[in-house]
C-alpha cells in the first residue's frame, strides 16, 4: 500500500500528547516534504531517515514522500519522530508488515548508520502510551526511563532490529530498570557535623515536617555543610515520587535520580534558569529538585526578581509558564533551604564589622517579607571557637536521626495522608488545634512580633511536627514556644532589637 499510519508521542512539559505520522507514497518527480509545523530538527530528519533506511540495506522509495505530522497545530520538535517516520516509509512501500501498527507507538531520534538514539521524555511518552492501550517501542538508552511506565515497553538499538520484530523474526526485549540504591551513605552523613545542636535540631524538625529552612551566621560556622545532609535524613523515594521526579528530568534529558534531587545552583543563576522557559519551555532548578531540596547559598546575592519568583511554587507545588506558543505546567514540590549571612561582610557583633545600619537593612532586605512569610524556620548558626570545634563531640549519624524523621512522617501520614507542611485550611484546623494556654500564648507572641497571618499559620505548622517528634497527640507550650522561635528574620524590628 501507498498510505501508512503509525504513531509517536510529542513533548509539553512533563505531557506526552499523541502524534499521528501518517505517510503517503505518490507517483511523480522524487521528494520528500514533512508538514505538520515541524522545526528545524524534525525537518532534518529527511536526511536522517534516508541516510538510515539505507544504511540499513533497505530501499528508499524514488517516489514523492509526504509525511504529515498530526495534529497540524502542535509544535514538533527535536529527533524523536524519526523512528516513527521510517517505519512509516517502511509500512507504505511494503518492506514491512503495515498490520498491528496501530498497536504500537515509537519514539527515538536515528543515527545515519540506522542506530537508535536516547530521546527526551520518554517516561511521559511511556505513561502516556500505556494508558492509551498501546505498546511503546523506544531506543534502548532510554530503558531505565520507560520500564518506570510498567507498560511493558520494548527496547531497540537499532532500526533493524524494530523491523526485525514487525517482521515476526526476532522479539524484542521489554525495557529494564536497576532497582534503586537506597544506601545512605549516598550523602553526606550528619554525623561529621560538630556542635551547632540548635542547627541540628531545626534540620530535624525541617525534614520531619517537609519545611522550608533558612540559616543565618557568620561564614565558616557550617551553613552549607548542614544543608547538605539534609537529604540523607529524607525518607527514600517512594516508586511514585521517583517517576514524577523521572518524568522531570525525562523531560529535560538528564539522566534518571533514584535519590532524593539536590539542587544548589549559583547566586549569578538568571530567573530563567532559576524557574524554567524559555522560548521552547523547559524545567528550571525548582522542578529539577521536585520531591528534593533546593539549596540557595548566599541567599542574598541572588537577584531579588529570581527569588520573588519563588513565592508562588512555593504555596502551589507547581510553576506555570506561559509562552506565546505553548502553556507549560511543571511539578516543583521541593523544600526549599537558604542560607545567608547576617550582614554584608558577615561578621555582625564583631569587632571587625563596619557594616552600617543603612548597609544591614539593604542587605536584609533583598528577601521580602512575602519571601519571608513562606519560610518556616529562620535559625541562627552561631560561630565557634577553635576550642569549643576541637572538644565537640561527634554528633548522631543521619541514620539515627532519620529513624525519627521516619516515625514522625508516619505518623503524620497515618493521621492525615499528607506531610504537615501541606496542611491548610479546614485540615490544619482540625490537627493543629490548641488548648487554651497555647492559644493564648501564640495570639499574644504573633500579636507583639508583629507576624503575619501566614506566619501563624507556619507555626502551628512546626509546633505540630514537633509535636510528632515528641510522640505526642495535641500540641503543647513547649511546642509552641520552640516553633516559636524558628521565626526571627520576620519579626517587627522592635521586637527583634528587644
Amino acid at each position: 500500500m501507498s498510505l501508512s499510519v503509525t504513531y509517536a508521542r510529542a513533548q509539553v512539559g512533563v505531557s506526552a500528547p499523541l502524534v499521528t505520522v501518517e505517510t503517503h507514497l505518490a507517483n511523480g518527480l522524487p521528494a520528500f516534504n514533512i508538514v505538520g509545523l515541524p522545526e528545524a530538527a524534525v525537518r532534518e530528519s529527511r536526511d536522517r531517515v534516508r541516510s538510515a533506511l539505507i544504511n540499513s540495506h533497505f530501499e528508499f522509495p524514488q517516489r514523492r514522500i509526504t509525511v504529515n505530522l498530526a495534529p497540524a497545530d502542535l509544535p514538533k520538535e527535536g529527533g524523536r519522530y524519526d523512528l516513527a517516520i521510517a517505519i512509516g516509509i517502511l509500512a507504505a512501500s511494503g518492506q514491512v508488515p503495515g498490520e498491528g501498527l496501530e498497536q504500537l507507538e515509537f519514539i527515538g531520534e536515528l543515527a545515519l548508520t540506522g542506530a537508535l538514539r536516547p530521546a527526551s521524555g520518554a517516561l511521559p511518552a511511556a505513561i502516556a502510551c500505556r494508558d492509551a492501550g498501546r505498546k511503546l517501542i523506544a531506543p534502548l538508552e532510554c530503558s531505565d526511563d520507560v520500564a518506570l511506565a510498567d507498560g511493558g515497553a520494548q527496547v531497540a538499538s537499532s532500526l533493524l532490529q524494530v523491523c526485525a520484530q514487525l517482521h515476526g523474526r526476532e522479539r524484542l526485549p521489554e525495557a529494564d530498570t536497576d532497582s534503586p540504591d537506597e544506601d545512605l551513605h549516598h550523602y553526606p552523613d550528619l554525623a561529621e557535623v560538630r556542635g551547632q545542636l540548635r542547627a541540628r535540631r531545626a534540620l530535624e524538625v525541617a525534614a520531619a515536617g517537609s519545611h522550608n529552612l533558612l540559616f543565618y551566621g557568620p561564614p565558616g560556622t557550617g551553613k552549607t555543610m548542614l544543608a547538605s545532609r539534609l537529604p540523607g535524613i529524607l525518607p527514600p523515594l517512594s516508586r511514585a515520587e521517583m517517576i514524577d521526579v523521572a518524568a522531570v528530568y525525562s523531560s529535560a534529558g538528564l539522566p534518571r535520580q533514584q535519590h532524593r534531587p539536590f539542587r544548589a545552583p549559583h547566586h549569578s543563576a538568571s530567573p530563567t534558569a532559576l524557574v524554567g522557559g524559555g522560548s521552547n519551555p523547559r524545567p528550571g532548578e525548582i522542578s529539577l529538585a521536585h520531591r528534593g531540596v533546593l539549596f540557595l547559598d548566599e541567599m542574598p546575592e541572588f537577584p531579588r526578581h529570581a527569588l520573588e519568583l519563588l513565592r508562588e511554587p512555593l504555596e502551589n507545588g507547581e510553576v506555570r509558564i506561559s509562552r506565546a506558543r505553548a502553556q507549560v505546567t511543571y511539578p516543583a514540590r521541593f523544600q526549599l533551604v537558604g542560607a545567608m549571612n547576617p550582614c554584608p561582610c558577615g561578621y555582625l557583633g564583631e569587632s571587625r564589622c563596619r557594616c552600617t545600619p543603612d548597609q544591614i537593612d539593604r542587605y536584609r532586605n533583598k528577601l521580602s517579607g512575602p519571601l519571608l512569610d513562606r519560610i518556616d524556620m529562620q535559625v541562627e548558626v552561631a560561630s565557634m571557637n577553635a576550642a569549643d570545634l576541637q572538644e565537640a563531640p561527634a554528633g548522631e549519624s543521619s541514620a539515627a536521626v532519620r529513624a525519627r524523621v521516619l516515625a514522625a512522617l508516619k505518623r503524620q501520614l497515618d493521621r492525615q495522608g499528607l506531610v504537615n507542611a501541606q496542611l491548610a485550611g479546614s485540615a490544619l484546623e482540625q490537627h493543629c488545634t490548641l488548648g487554651m494556654e497555647e492559644a493564648a500564648m501564640l495570639r499574644a507572641s504573633v500579636t507583639q512580633l508583629g507576624l503575619s497571618a501566614r506566619s501563624y499559620h507556619r507555626i502551628l505548622r512546626v509546633a505540630r511536627t514537633l509535636a510528632d517528634l515528641a510522640g505526642l497527640d495535641r500540641i503543647g507550650t513547649a511546642q509552641v514556644a520552640e516553633a516559636l522561635a524558628y521565626r526571627n528574620l520576620d519579626r517587627r524590628p522592635a521586637a527583634v532589637g528587644a
